[in-house]
């Protein structure tokens, strides 16, 4: 319980710093709150927004857990592909490279034209953004396997898949889990694209209805749900690592 504390209260502390320095400065300089509002009218329009904003927040969060695991499966069957296969690997991983340097929101348009306005494009658009992570980080996992230990398992007469589900896997679940959190927290994002482009429902549907409008306070309200949710999807990815990976350095601590 005190360890957990100790890592809590410093960013704790941080966020109410930076909190109370924003209400400050916006009294202080007595900026407009369209512009910017004060943390205290934005608490007040998030409490008497939360009916409405739960439906929002609700279609939200399922697109971006559809999406997630299935950009995360894609990931891992792409990283285990191309590691058992080395001459695939050389052919196809600069190709991955390239598919990430295209703007996802300049994709986005494409596949709505393609495929309707359906949750089809929307999910697409979360996948593209959370298998790169994931396939990078098990790629490298699966590479970084004990020489040592590798050598001896093969001596031993082990199977390849012996050999990768024994020591190669294992070894490599913590740089897996590294990848599937940064995805968890892109998933957020990449659902919000989605709805930015088409949707009825939604936390990015309700973003473009406010700005349109010039509600800057729910704007904001609105990105403080976003970073709710990731800061969800990443603890619920944390907690089921440190049930896997219980022999992890990181249990120690």
């Amino acid at each position: 319980m005190t360890s957990w504390w100790n890592r809590l209260w410093p960013p704790i502390v941080a966020v109410l710093l930076f909190l109370i320095g924003w209400q400050l400065a916006v009294s202080w300089f007595h900026i407009e709150e369209w512009i910017l509002p004060p943390p205290s009218n934005i608490a007040k329009e998030a409490v008497a927004s939360a009916e409405g904003l739960l439906g929002h927040t609700v279609a939200t969060l399922q697109l971006t857990m559809i999406g997630f695991v299935i950009g995360t499966t894609v990931g891992l069957v792409i990283a285990l592909t191309l590691h058992l296969i080395p001459w695939l690997k050389i052919a196809l991983y600069p190709l991955l490279v390239i598919s990430q340097n295209v703007p996802t929101i300049a994709l986005a348009p494409l596949l709505m034209i393609w495929f309707g306005f359906g949750i089809l494009p929307k999910v697409i658009v979360i996948t593209l953004v959370c298998f790169f992570p994931v396939a990078v980080a098990a790629m490298d996992g699966l590479a970084r396997t004990d020489r040592t230990m590798l050598n001896y398992m093969q001596m031993a007469g082990a199977s390849k898949w012996q050999t990768f589900s024994k020591l190669e896997l294992p070894h490599a679940l913590p740089s897996i889990f590294s990848g599937v959190r940064i995805a968890a927290t892109y998933s957020v994002m990449g659902a919000v694209i989605g709805e930015w482009i088409g949707s009825e429902k939604g936390i990015g549907y309700f973003m473009l209805l406010q700005k349109s409008a010039y509600r800057t306070d729910r704007v904001f309200v609105a990105i403080f749900i976003i970073v709710l949710l990731s800061l969800l999807m990443v603890a619920l990815i944390t907690l089921l690592e440190r049930r896997l990976i219980r022999w992890s350095p990181q249990q120690d601590k």
